[in-house]
């Protein structure tokens, strides 16, 4: 008789949101953070080789690559664009630093608004990630609303 497989199921976590208003266009918001996330992504933080990391991008397409870019010139991968809407929204798995099977997804939505933009971050799918999903998720929240809620406005700036 064959063994049975026990799954186990991890709880159900909610995705991470995030949402903020620059003082800006759609257009300009999303061309910050799609074309120009290398000015304002603080790399030493947070990327895979830290002090060695020199430059970030995502190539603006459909399966376009999200990567960081070391002081040797050797990429490694942060994601794949899955969605591609300008200046409305685009998505992107995200599993920087792991395999590409324990990506998450990350969708940004940009929504003109009286004083600009309204930028809105939704990380999701954290079930992947197992036994490691709940801690992950907690330092994420405080990460994104850093890099997110700090930088990337902070780079908008006003046009």
């Amino acid at each position: 008789m064959a063994a049975s497989k026990v799954e186990r199921i991890e709880p159900y976590l909610e995705p991470l949101r995030k949402s903020v208003t620059v003082s800006c266009s759609v257009e300009h918001a999303f061309e910050v953070f799609t074309g120009r996330i290398s000015s304002w992504w603080p790399l030493g933080q947070y990327s895979v080789g830290q002090e060695q990391a020199r430059d970030c991008a995502i190539e603006p397409r459909v399966g376009g690559e999200v990567y960081e870019v070391d002081e040797r010139g050797e990429r490694s991968p942060w994601g794949r664009v899955l969605a591609w809407d300008p200046p409305r929204r685009f998505a992107m798995t995200w599993h920087p630093g792991r395999e590409a099977d324990t990506a998450q997804e990350v969708e940004v939505r940009f929504e003109a608004t009286p004083e600009g933009a309204k930028v809105e971050l939704e990380h999701r799918n954290w079930a992947v990630l197992g036994d490691r999903a709940r801690e992950t998720r907690e330092g994420y929240d405080s990460g994104w609303a850093h890099v997110f809620g700090e930088c990337f406005v902070a780079a908008c700036g006003t046009e």
